[in-house]
């Protein structure tokens, strides 16, 4: 294919005031357009910081307690498990620690209560884990969160975070629905396809519902500037003290990243201390992190299903801007028998195995995403990984990522964590 035909990539960095912008690749496959600096791609998850950070506005309002229970703001809140339905507070919601199954996706419509009728779905969650005891990544758990924002601004959660996140800060190509995003330059998500070209995929959408998790479309630069604002002062809309608690160690979360905060991810095993979150929505990737100690911002978007790797390997020749390096990873013989086996979550079959000698990581998408229905994307080729701490797996080859092993209390394999969720053994 040639190269003028091939997924786009959006590249934006930050460093001591100065920004820079590369692009590449077309907005789509089918209709390809240049990418440029002001197109738009879905970031996904990382609308999730957003969230929090109209949260904190609240709370500094004095409308909003992290650690009253999310009751308080939602009295008629069923979950499957009612003791944790009446002590789950909004913190849990936005650290991840609630412990249901947070993989949920439904369509409920465009309406302005679609979130309110996603909530109501959510009591036919399983409760994995003890409330506040294992992080596990939880869409569903900002769904509650953005539910509260609606409840308490008294507006539908788009005009909320509108009104306290987008405006304040200038964010003026960010956008949650298709009609602001489709009359500007735009991207469209693309699939594998093992045997030829990539394909476009659809829908483009995650639905209303899903919005407070990940419904947010930007351009590099409103990312870049919405980094300036969390390692500044807080321009008037936030004490930086908040954005303090924001980023500080909350709890200590395992082998993707090290810590998280406040919906950030923390991680300071490259030498600086970085904060940040990625994203995936149909077909788009996304990454962005930032070191404030060093006054650097780093922003990825891509349009392909397997962009994670590109953001991989820019993120590594970023770093060195700032003097830090990703970890070596050297492996170790462990015994390997007792955690060989599959895995299952809501969204996709994880096995590990021996294939000739060697440890694979073999990974089966289910579907549900976007919405519960969606047939499951084309799965990923098998990883080959090797142990380089007890308990912590690594893939050998180019595969970004690691994942781990969680024990219980009394020493035994309870869960394995794979893409920040827990998985049951099956």
């Amino acid at each position: 294919m040639e190269e003028t035909q091939t997924p786009g990539v959006a590249v934006g960095m930050l460093h001591e005031g100065a920004e820079h912008v590369a692009c590449f690749g077309v907005t789509s496959t089918e209709n390809p357009l240049e990418v440029t600096p002001d197109t738009l791609f879905q970031i996904g998850s990382i609308t999730k910081t957003f969230t929090g950070t109209a949260a904190m506005r609240l709370v500094e309002r004095g409308e909003l307690d992290l650690d009253a229970p999310v009751r308080t703001y939602l009295p008629e809140l069923k979950l499957s498990d009612e003791d944790v339905a009446g002590r789950v507070t909004t913190r849990h919601l936005l650290m991840h620690t609630g412990g249901w199954i947070g993989d949920y996706f439904d369509d409920f419509g465009a309406g302005d209560d679609a979130l309110a009728r996603m909530c109501d779905a959510l009591a036919a969650l399983p409760q994995l884990t003890p409330l506040g005891e294992v992080w596990s990544y939880n869409n569903a758990g900002f769904y509650l969160a953005g539910r509260v924002l609606e409840v308490i601004t008294g507006k539908p959660y788009e005009q909320a975070l509108h009104e306290l996140v987008l405006e304040p800060l200038g964010l003026e190509q960010t956008f949650f629905f298709a009609d602001d995003v489709m009359t500007r330059r735009f991207a469209v998500g693309h699939l594998r396809n093992e045997d030829g070209p990539p394909t476009v995929a659809r829908p483009w959408g995650i639905g209303r519902a899903h919005h407070a998790a990940g419904g947010l479309a930007s351009t590099v630069g409103d990312l870049l500037r919405y980094a300036r604002f969390h390692m500044g002062d807080g321009g008037g809309v936030l004490k930086r003290s908040t954005l303090d608690e924001m980023q500080r160690n909350q709890l200590e979360v395992g082998s993707i990243f090290e810590f998280v905060g406040i919906t950030w991810s923390i991680s300071e095993r490259t030498g600086a201390r970085l904060i940040g979150h990625g994203g995936g929505t149909n077909g788009q990737i996304s990454l962005f992190f930032f070191a404030p100690a060093h006054d650097f911002a780093f922003a990825v978007f891509t349009n392909h299903q397997r962009g994670n790797e590109v953001g991989f390997a820019a993120r590594g020749p970023a770093l060195e801007a700032i003097g830090a390096h990703e970890p070596e990873r050297a492996a170790i013989d462990v015994d390997a028998t007792q955690y060989l086996g599959i895995y299952e979550s809501a969204l996709q079959e994880v096995e590990l195995k021996r294939d000739e000698g060697k440890l694979m990581l073999v990974v089966t998408l289910k579907g549900g995403f976007p919405n519960k229905n969606s047939p499951p994307p084309p799965s990923p080729p098998p990883i080959p990984v090797a142990f380089y701490a007890p308990d912590r797996l690594f893939a050998t080859d180019d595969t970004p990522g690691e994942a781990e092993f969680v024990r219980a209390p009394d020493g035994t394999l309870a869960w394995f964590r794979v893409g920040g969720r827990v998985m049951a053994r099956v």
